[in-house]
């Protein structure tokens, strides 16, 4: 039995060849939206450092519990040892001290459950405190809905750009997703807190910006 082996430049070459026989129009169309964050990842680090070494880390660690659940955070199912592979770390200083730490990963879902989290783990005098990252538990199904938008820009813009010249915009040839969505929001400690008003901490309710949302395809229509 022969076999025979088509090169695969030439096989590019001529299914090219019989795409770019037909007539047809090109156009990019944009897609974007901005959703509001529903899930705060906060990292949370314990150290005996935080106490200037006058209390132990499973102290703060029981405050920390303590505060959270005291504003309502399920910790049971919320709080998580973010080094799964050790408990404990210890952190050699150039001095030689060693410091126990303890790393956490929190995760909330919602903004004003975020600034009452930072006030009280501040008084509890555990300031290692950070957002990590924020996100939306249905981005999924938004990144469907702009890039399905997107491929819809684009035809419109076929169908209005055929009939310009007297002609129409067919069945799409060609769908290419170009670079697309948006880095999530990063924020500061003291960007954050300048964001808040701690006059009344009964009514704080901070503002995060918004996860952008962007799309772009380039799309090939048959033109009639």
């Amino acid at each position: 039995m022969l076999i025979t082996f088509v090169p695969l430049n030439l096989y590019s070459q001529t299914n090219e060849k019989n795409f770019i026989d037909q007539p047809y129009i090109e156009v990019q169309g944009k897609a974007e939206m901005e959703v509001a964050p529903d899930l705060f990842y906060i990292s949370i680090l314990i150290n005996e450092e935080d106490s200037k070494n006058k209390q132990s880390v499973s102290d703060l660690e029981k405050k920390m519990v303590d505060k959270l659940k005291g504003i309502g955070i399920d910790t049971e199912n919320d709080l998580y040892i973010k080094d799964i592979s050790s408990n404990f770390k210890k952190q050699i200083l150039a001095s030689k001290d060693i410091i126990i730490q303890k790393e956490y990963l929190l995760i909330l879902r919602d903004a004003k459950t975020v600034a009452r989290t930072f006030i009280e783990l501040e008084d509890a005098g555990i300031s290692n405190v950070s957002i990590e990252k924020v996100d939306n538990s249905k981005i999924t199904e938004y990144r469907k809905e702009v890039r399905k938008e997107a491929i819809k820009a684009a035809k419109e813009k076929a169908d209005y750009l055929a009939t310009a010249i007297g002609q129409e915009a067919g069945k799409a040839l060609y769908i290419q997703e170009l670079d697309g969505g948006h880095p999530m929001p990063v924020y500061s400690n003291s960007v954050f807190f300048k964001s808040m008003d701690l006059t009344d901490k009964s009514e704080i309710n901070p503002e995060f910006e918004k996860i952008k949302l962007e799309y772009s395809v380039l799309c090939r229509f048959e033109l009639k």
